[in-house]
């Protein structure tokens, strides 16, 4: 991880600006602040940005859209935070490819620890990029491009749905808890909901199989979790 990463703050309140600028800073991290959807995309567009911090309620452009707009041309770490303890904003923001997810009020502890571990994983991630190719049965994963085709088509795929997809395939057979997917996922899983991973796998099996109600590639382990088809 480099301690010099550059963090995009994004979040309309005075008091939650200087509560996280300070113990980022202290961290050794350069912090560039924006505080509405509009002068986030501004900053975003001027700056090399290594991970964002984006609150879900903003002025102007609200953190779902900017989110969407962020993940549409890059795989950059997202933390999306919000004041309330609402499930449809948590789904929505990580099917839109939010990374993180932190209610208000939160321990500064929990949060550099989520930071550093989303920081750790984007560096694994790309000195690990690889140009393998996964095919099965009218299924195309280019790891490296990032692509996917099902059935001689193109399949575009949210950032946390195409990892899940990669992890799954990359092990055909192996079985995998909620958990440990959500652990692969973002580097830790003790204040997240496993739940979430059935939205991504729901998600998933719309946008590849021929009949998402029987899938061919993501099966369920009746108790346990998922697989991926074994070859």
């Amino acid at each position: 991880m480099q301690d010099s990463a550059t963090i995009l703050l994004v979040d309309d309140e005075e008091a939650i600006q200087r509560l996280l600028t300070y113990p980022l800073e202290r961290d050794g991290f350069r912090v560039v602040q924006a505080r509405d959807g509009e002068e986030a995309l501004q900053r975003w567009s001027d700056e090399r940005v290594d991970l964002v911090v984006l609150d879900v309620m903003l002025p102007k452009l609200d953190g779902l859209e900017v989110c969407r707009r962020i993940r549409a041309t890059s795989s950059v770490p997202i933390i999306m935070l919000t004041a309330r303890d609402d499930e449809l904003d948590k789904v929505l923001g990580l099917e839109l490819g939010a990374d993180d997810y932190i209610t208000k009020p939160f321990s500064i502890r929990e949060f550099r620890s989520r930071v550093r571990a989303l920081l750790r994983r984007a560096v694994a991630r790309e000195r690990g990029v690889s140009s393998e190719q996964i095919e099965l049965d009218g299924l195309r994963i280019d790891v490296a491009r990032r692509s996917v085709e099902a059935h001689g088509r193109p399949v575009e795929l949210t950032y946390v749905e195409f990892e899940l997809l990669r992890l799954l395939a990359s092990n055909p057979g192996r079985v995998y808890t909620r958990q440990v997917l959500l652990e692969g996922l973002r580097g830790g899983s003790e204040y997240r909901d496993p739940r979430t991973i059935d939205v991504h796998v729901r998600h998933l099996r719309e946008k590849l199989e021929r009949e998402p109600r029987e899938p061919e590639f993501i099966q369920t382990v009746r108790g346990v979790g998922y697989r991926f088809r074994d070859r």
